[in-house]
């Protein structure tokens, strides 16, 4: 009877060590998932931090960009004072022309030509202004708006991260105190 008991003994102690093994592997399994996720975290904030640096990189070629902007808002204000300064030149020459019809009729039409050039590049000017302006407001909204969206995706990892990792601590925990 007794020898019956030992081999029954022998057979739950092996049972219980085929047990211990399986919850072994299992815990090992779960630690590799854990590593998984450690490198997986160090990735995404690699990879958040290349983004803020691209995102700074931007925000100074928008900010070069508006510095661009303002140089030629002042260029179009000398080019308008030139124009003003033309347009004087213009109506002395026509003033001029009264005293010498025929010398300077050439003269006269090349001074017309010029002012509708100038009218026109300065039409031109303003339109590419008003133009580019508006493409660096839409610029900037974008750039804060994926800012945003970012900022929110990484957050959201992160958490999701935190808790699958408070999970995984509780197992092993639980694991560790059954062994």
């Amino acid at each position: 009877m007794s020898q019956q008991r030992l081999e029954d003994l022998e057979y739950e102690l092996e049972l219980k060590n085929a047990e211990i093994d399986e919850l072994n592997m299992e815990l090992q399994n779960k630690t590799e998932e854990i590593n998984k996720l450690k490198l997986y975290s160090t990735k995404l904030k690699y990879a958040n931090k290349n983004l803020e640096d691209k995102l700074d990189t931007k925000i100074d070629y928008d900010k070069a960009m508006l510095k661009e902007l303002d140089d030629l808002s002042q260029k179009i204000k000398e080019k308008e004072s030139i124009i003003e300064d033309k347009q004087d030149q213009v109506r002395y020459l026509r003033s001029l022309i009264d005293d010498y019809k025929t010398q300077l009729h050439s003269n006269t039409e090349n001074l017309e030509v010029q002012l509708k050039r100038i009218s026109k590049t300065y039409e031109d000017l303003l339109k590419q202004k008003d133009a580019i302006i508006e493409k660096q407001d839409e610029e900037i909204a974008n750039l804060i708006k994926s800012k945003e969206e970012i900022i929110k995706s990484n957050k959201t990892a992160v958490i999701s991260l935190k808790l699958q990792n408070e999970k995984y601590q509780e197992i092993i925990e639980k694991l560790t105190k059954t062994n």
